[in-house]
C-alpha cells in the first residue's frame, strides 16, 4: 500500500485513540444467527434535521435498531462515514462480524478540488474489506470502479428508497402560481443561481411562477453573506417576492414541503443518487434536472425532463437556465400525466419495502 493510501489509515488510528471509550464498546458477537446491526454512529430520529446519506439509515434502523456492543453486522454509508471507519471495520471483521457497505459517490477533481485522492483512499480500504456492497446507482458503481477500485466481495445496484405510504401526492388548489421547488441543501452557488435564473425566464415569458428553496445556503462559510448574494440576484432578475427560503427541515416535514410544489428542480451536476428526487417522485412531483450522474436512472423517460450535460471529471457544469425553463414549460403542459408517471415510478421501483427486503436477504446470507 502506498503512503498516500496509508495516510487515511493513520488518521483513523489517531481518531480511534481519541475515541477510546467509544471504541471499547465495539466488541462484535458471533456472525451466526439473526442480524444485529451497528452503524458506527447515532442515527437521527424523524424529528431531527437530517440530510444526505444518513437519511437512509432511518429506514434500516426501524427494522434493525443499533445493536450496541453485540453487533454481528457493521453497516456503513460512504457519504456519511463515522470517525475511524477503517479501524472500526477492521475491528469488526477480526471479531467475526460482517461488513456491508452502502457506496454513494466518490471524490474527483471537478467536485472536490485538490486532495480528492485522500477521500477515495478511505473508500478503497472499505471496499477491500466489505462482505457485500450496495451501490446506490449504476453511476455510483462506475465512479467507484474508476476512482476507488472494485469491491472484494459480492455487490449489487440498489437505489435509495422512499416510504411511498408516507410520501404521497396531494393535489394543489387551482388558481395558485406554478410552484417550483429546489430541494436539498444549497452547497454550490450554481445550483441556486441556475434555478433562480430559470424562474426569471419563466416570469418574463408570462408564467405566474414562484420558487421554494430548502436547506442551508453554504457555498461560502458565511451563510448571511450567501443569503445576501442570493437576494442580490433575485432583485436583479426582478423576481422579488417570488422566491421563498424554507431553510433546513426534518424528514417528518418533507412530504408537506414536496406537496407545496408542482415541479421539482434538481440542478446539481453528477448527483449520484439523490433521495430528494425519489421523494419528489413519490409525492407525484415531476423533476426537471441536470441530465448527469445517477438522476437519469431515477427519473427515466416519463417522470420528468433532463437538461443535457456532458460528462466531466474536471469541472462542474451548471444546467442552462433557458433549458431548465423550457423543461418546466413542457412539463407544465402535461402536468397531470407527468405527475401520475412520477408516482407510479416511485411505487414500482423505489418503495422502501423492496429496499428492506434486499437488506434482509443479504444479512441472512451473511449471518446464516
Amino acid at each position: 500500500m502506498t503512503r498516500a493510501l496509508l495516510r487515511p489509515v493513520a488518521r483513523s488510528v489517531r481518531a480511534a485513540a481519541a475515541h477510546a471509550s467509544g471504541a471499547a464498546a465495539y466488541v462484535a458477537g458471533s456472525s451466526a444467527g439473526r442480524a444485529r446491526v451497528s452503524y458506527g454512529q447515532r442515527v437521527p430520529g424523524e424529528s431531527d434535521v437530517a440530510i444526505g446519506g444518513i437519511v437512509k439509515l432511518q429506514h434500516l434502523a426501524r427494522v434493525y435498531p443499533e445493536a450496541g456492543p453485540r453487533f454481528n453486522v457493521m453497516y456503513l454509508v460512504t457519504s456519511r462515514l463515522p470517525p475511524a471507519s477503517i479501524v472500526r471495520a477492521e475491528w469488526a471483521r477480526r471479531k467475526g462480524a460482517r461488513l456491508v457497505l452502502n457506496q454513494n459517490g466518490v471524490a474527483y477533481h471537478g467536485w472536490h478540488g485538490p486532495g480528492w485522492e485522500r477521500v477515495n483512499a478511505e473508500m478503497t480500504a472499505l471496499l477491500a474489506r466489505a462482505d457485500h456492497v450496495f451501490y446506490q446507482s449504476e453511476f455510483c458503481r462506475m465512479c467507484a470502479d474508476r476512482f476507488a477500485g472494485p469491491p472484494r466481495g459480492p455487490w449489487e445496484i440498489l437505489y435509495n428508497a422512499v416510504d411511498t405510504s408516507h410520501f404521497t401526492p396531494v393535489h394543489k388548489s387551482e388558481g395558485r402560481p406554478l410552484t417550483l421547488l429546489l430541494g436539498g441543501s444549497q452547497d454550490q452557488w450554481y445550483r441556486l443561481e441556475s434555478a433562480v435564473r430559470a424562474l426569471g425566464i419563466l416570469v418574463r415569458g408570462g408564467t405566474d411562477a414562484e420558487l421554494l428553496i430548502t436547506g442551508r445556503l453554504r457555498w461560502i462559510p458565511d451563510m448571511a453573506a450567501a443569503r445576501r448574494q442570493a437576494d442580490d440576484l433575485i432583485l436583479k432578475l426582478g423576481v422579488t417576492g417570488r422566491v421563498l427560503f424554507l431553510g433546513p427541515y426534518a424528514q417528518a416535514e418533507a412530504p408537506a414541503i414536496f406537496r407545496r410544489a408542482d415541479i421539482v428542480l434538481h440542478t446539481k451536476y453528477n448527483d449520484p443518487c439523490p433521495t430528494t428526487v425519489i421523494e419528489a417522485l413519490s409525492c407525484g412531483r415531476p423533476v426537471v434536472y441536470s441530465k448527469s450522474g445517477g438522476v437519469p436512472e431515477l427519473v427515466g423517460n416519463t417522470a420528468g425532463i433532463g437538461v443535457d450535460a456532458e460528462l466531466s471529471w474536471e469541472r462542474e457544469i451548471a444546467p442552462d437556465p433557458a433549458a431548465l425553463a423550457d423543461g418546466v414549460t413542457r412539463v407544465k403542459r402535461a402536468l397531470a400525466t407527468f405527475s401520475s408517471a412520477a408516482r407510479a415510478r416511485a411505487v414500482e421501483r423505489f418503495d422502501v419495502r423492496h429496499w428492506l427486503d434486499r437488506h434482509r436477504a443479504v444479512f441472512e446470507r451473511l449471518c446464516g
